[in-house]
């Protein structure tokens, strides 16, 4: 008989690689109709790297990361961006006592594993800035004392592409921070008709249970960073990655940054497929999802009908396959 959620609880003694099916069950569960979504937000999880959800409004973004924060046990604190948000409504202040005369600090939301920044393209740059040091070295620095951050953390973002009143472009050394960039999209109509159903009585979000422990997932991203790379398949990578830097279309290629981004995304989609080895179709496969927002083209380009995802399956062509 398959386990459900209900017959192993984060104390479960089964390995923790065994319980991600159960894991990606949960999100099943509530999203329905997108494995493929799914799937590269575990992989992203797993690779310890943040998301950033990217759609029209109600398809589920807020919902998903919900949805992941139930699956697992650990701390989840949800951030409603507005223009008035400050920076230190992310990352705590000190608060003067009159008492003593003393100042103590109360940290803020971001402490926590799993963030929630819903609508982050509404704050201010100057807020969105708050985020760039936790979401790259996992720690932050207030008043000049540098706090570390639970372990693992992971930020999940939401911003709506259609509307653009009150709101304000993430800059690239932000979107430089995302592992990835989903686009979940409308479900078919056969699917939708069985989120009415589900949803008639209850949301399935509300019957989620942790599936995962703190523990449990440290020991899947260490492993995960243990799966083989071969130099021939890292040469590929960087490859790809240097004809974006080539292409005249683009002002701005991908970082080394993002090849490391790459590297690690591609570790953890062959460890979610079952193998300790990266085959070139792990890197060909994410590349799509890991690559495109972090390029800037060129006005002339930009204004055309060419995409980013096309400019960088362009480089994917281009790069001679290691056999």
């Amino acid at each position: 008989m398959t386990p459900t959620p209900e017959d192993e609880s984060p104390g479960s003694s089964s390995p923790p690689r065994e319980r991600l099916r159960l894991l990606v069950g949960n999100l099943e569960r509530v999203i329905r109709g997108k494995p493929a979504t799914l799937e590269l937000l575990v992989t992203a999880f797993l690779a310890g790297g943040s998301v950033l959800m990217e759609d029209v409004p109600g398809v589920g973004k807020t919902t998903l990361a919900r949805a992941l924060a139930a699956s697992v046990a650990l701390e989840f604190q949800r951030i409603q961006f507005t223009p008035d948000l400050l920076p230190g409504d992310i990352l705590g202040s000190s608060i003067y006592n009159p008492a003593d005369g003393s100042f103590r600090f109360r940290k803020g939301p971001i402490f926590c594993s799993v963030l929630l920044a819903d609508e982050i393209n509404r704050a201010s740059p100057r807020t969105q800035s708050a985020l760039l040091e936790a979401m790259s070295e996992s720690h932050a620095t207030i008043d000049g004392v540098r706090h570390v951050l639970p372990a693992p953390f992971l930020v999940l973002a939401t911003q709506n592409p259609v509307d653009f009143h009150g709101t304000y472009p993430l800059p690239e050394a932000q979107l430089d921070r995302f592992l990835m960039r989903l686009h979940p999209g409308y479900p078919d109509v056969a699917t939708e008709v069985e989120i009415l159903q589900a949803q008639a009585e209850t949301h399935p979000l509300d019957d989620l249970t942790a599936v995962l422990s703190r523990e449990d997932v440290l020991a899947l991203q260490q492993q995960v960073r243990q799966v083989h790379v071969d130099p021939a398949v890292s040469k590929y990578l960087v490859q790809i990655v240097q004809h974006t830097r080539e292409d005249s279309r683009l002002r701005l290629g991908v970082s080394p940054r993002g090849s490391l981004m790459l590297f690690r995304a591609a570790q953890a989609g062959a460890f979610l497929a079952g193998r300790d080895f990266v085959l070139p179709d792990d890197v060909r496969k994410l590349a799509l999802h890991v690559l495109p927002h972090r390029i800037i083209m060129t006005p002339r380009s930009r204004y055309s009908s060419v995409t980013r995802e096309e400019i960088v399956q362009d480089a994917i062509a281009r790069t001679d396959v290691p056999v």
